[in-house]
């Protein structure tokens, strides 16, 4: 077992945040395997996507961090769905169930890439309030396996894992990310062949985001400076379809950042929460009062406020750099050429 499976904190979650299952669809077996934390009055949740390999219990930390805040977070793992328009239906029947006209959505990886695909289907008639997606792609033919995605309903569950075990880095990590991919390989394993083929086949079927639809969503995209499954170009593809939209960046974290990083990861999602606060479509209990924060907590949130920045500040702060860099070099010239002034003048002087 994981060292994360282990922990106190892990334990805790199971211990006190019960699993719900729901059916929505005609289909009896398509279930909807849910956790709900957080007071049951708030109208807006945060909602939860798992990537290929997770399964709902992967959000603990985020769980019981903003539900300790008063926010209702609601971690969700969807039923063997094999199409985006059936998912979205579906999600779109579990929300009418629960009784939430709107909600704020985060997901990871296939996981963001769904929310993104909901807010687009339901553009019409929105059901997304806001969106956070974490190391997320717009088009599925990065992965370059659209033309075998029908087929791997076929393939061995043993087969689908391993492909799904080689996008994990386990080079270069520290012990934080070793533990989170144990876990992570943890959750893999409990997936059948039918939940884990339709996830890649919504994860490789060739489909792409809109995100000419998405234009009145407020979006932050969460991304990772270290090594991922994503490649740089699919981040920047991210960034020029979503001009608007906030970044977060963090330093390291890999390919699991919301575990081995999830105090960071948990700071962004509140960041991007507290627009909504005092509003109708708030994540958190209206009756809370907030007791003024102490000086270290307001650094710290200062801090990674300031990295949610749009690229045109990333722009203009290399441009102050390189002006600040070539000044410093001018004035060093000069300071050259008045030496050699002043070493000049002495010598003419000896001479006379």
């Amino acid at each position: 077992m994981s060292a994360f499976a282990q922990s106190a904190e892990y334990q805790s979650f199971r211990a006190t945040v019960s699993q719900k299952k729901f059916v929505v669809d005609d289909d009896d077996s398509k279930e909807w395997i849910m956790y709900d934390a957080g007071p049951r009055n708030v109208k807006c949740p945060l909602i939860c996507f798992p990537p290929v390999s997770g399964t709902a219990d992967v959000y603990y930390q985020q769980m019981l961090s903003l539900s300790a805040q008063g926010y209702r977070v609601i971690s969700m793992e969807f039923p063997v769905y094999w199409s985006i328009s059936e998912f979205c239906e579906g999600f779109r029947k579990l929300l009418d169930h629960l009784h939430l006209d709107k909600v704020h959505i985060y997901g990871a990886s296939l996981g963001g890439y769904m929310a993104l695909k909901f807010a687009e289907h339901t553009y019409k008639s929105p059901r997304v309030q806001s969106l956070v997606v974490c190391n997320a792609f717009i088009d599925t033919g990065v992965f370059q396996q659209t033309l075998t995605a029908s087929t791997f309903w076929l393939v061995p569950a043993f087969l689908l894992k391993r492909m799904v075990m080689g996008n994990f880095n386990t080079k270069m990590t520290d012990g934080d990310m070793a533990d989170s991919i144990d876990f992570m390989v943890e959750r893999l394993d409990s997936l059948n062949q039918s939940q884990l083929a339709s996830r890649l086949t919504l994860n490789c079927k060739d489909s792409y985001v809109e995100p000419q639809k998405l234009t009145d969503i407020d979006i932050t995209i969460m991304d990772v400076f270290d090594e991922s499954a994503l490649s740089m170009s699919v981040k920047e593809e991210m960034y020029k379809c979503f001009p608007n939209a906030k970044r977060a960046h963090l330093k390291s974290g890999g390919n699991f950042p919301y575990l081995c990083r999830s105090d960071e990861v948990t700071l962004h999602i509140q960041i991007h929460l507290r627009h909504y606060l005092g509003t109708n479509h708030s994540a958190r209990d209206p009756t809370i009062v907030d007791s003024p924060p102490s000086r270290g907590e307001s650094s710290s949130y200062a801090a990674a406020a300031q990295v949610q920045t749009d690229s045109s500040d990333d722009e203009e702060d290399e441009d102050k750099e390189e002006g600040e860099e070539e000044g410093e070099e001018a004035e060093e010239v000069d300071e050259e050429v008045e030496e050699g002034k002043e070493k000049i003048d002495s010598e003419d002087d000896e001479k006379l």
